[in-house]
């Protein structure tokens, strides 16, 4: 079943989500800066446009890896949370440079689940995002991993995207994979999955899909983009899940053009941000 994407170019507040695969070189781990660079052109069009735009960016831990040296992908935690340390400046360094090649401003906003729990820290969080997109600045968003614990992290920068879209109130979720969306079964495993471009409602028989399928790069399978799906959606926004491989995808996207797949938005009147972040320490 196909839908009209007419209506996607008059989105006014867009988050996009980018993986650490997208942001990579595969042989090397290293930036891709001709990626970023087209990258950031795309968002400060957007802004140009006078939309509000929000970039969830993963990359911390690859580049901080691939700076300290470190030729496995590090398993240890606190190795994890070091490179982490190192990584994120780094990549924001880089962001900042790229940005300021077109006069726009960005912002770091780094966000832990307690960022989301605890209702103050809430507010305060929403209130600043709501303040930067006032002085037309893009705030890039990470989870912060340097001080993150199992309990209390978001665990793919998919979760914390659609957080993000439901705490601004966003219209507009994309999530950048490295895969061109989503398919009745894995399509690297099985060349008879059938591509979905559109998802009108998300079933149970929708969430056992995406269990059985999972990406090797980056921490983010199929079962989390639906889980985001779902957040996004009832919160009010559309999702896309696209290919992040040509980050021009978002220029079709924003188009209207029949890319990816649409999860179409149902705002629940009862939604409640808090429902979708339990955890023991918080139930």
């Amino acid at each position: 079943m196909s839908f009209n994407r007419a209506a996607i170019k008059d989105k006014k507040r867009i988050v996009i989500k980018i993986g650490s695969s997208s942001l990579t070189h595969e042989i090397t781990n290293s930036l891709n800066l001709s990626k970023m660079e087209k990258l950031i052109r795309i968002l400060t069009d957007l802004r140009n446009q006078g939309k509000d735009v929000i970039l969830v960016s993963s990359g911390a831990i690859a580049v901080g890896r691939e700076t300290l040296g470190l030729k496995e992908k590090p398993r240890d935690k606190t190795v994890k949370q070091a490179c982490a340390a190192v990584g994120q400046a780094r990549l924001m360094m880089v962001y900042q440079k790229l940005f300021a090649e077109y006069n726009q401003v960005p912002a770091q906003i780094l966000m832990t689940k307690y960022t989301m729990i605890n209702d103050i820290s809430r507010k305060n969080a929403r209130n600043t995002f709501e303040e930067l997109l006032n002085m037309g600045v893009i705030p890039i968003v990470n989870e912060n991993d340097t001080v993150s614990t199992d309990e209390l992290e978001f665990g793919d920068n998919d979760t914390l995207s659609a957080l993000v879209a439901a705490l601004v109130n966003a219209d507009m979720l994309i999530l950048l994979s490295d895969i061109d969306g989503l398919y009745t079964d894995d399509p690297r495993k099985n060349k008879d999955a059938a591509f979905i471009d559109y998802v009108e409602v998300i079933d149970d028989k929708l969430s056992e899909m995406g269990k059985d399928s999972s990406t090797s790069v980056g921490t983010g399978g199929m079962a989390t983009k639906i889980s985001a799906a779902r957040i996004a959606t009832d919160s009010g926004a559309d999702m896309i899940i696209a290919n992040g491989e040509d980050v021009y995808i978002i220029n079709e996207i924003m188009e209207g053009k029949n890319v990816g797949t649409l999860f179409k938005a149902h705002k629940d009147e009862h939604f409640v941000l808090l429902d979708y972040i339990r955890t023991k320490q918080y139930p």
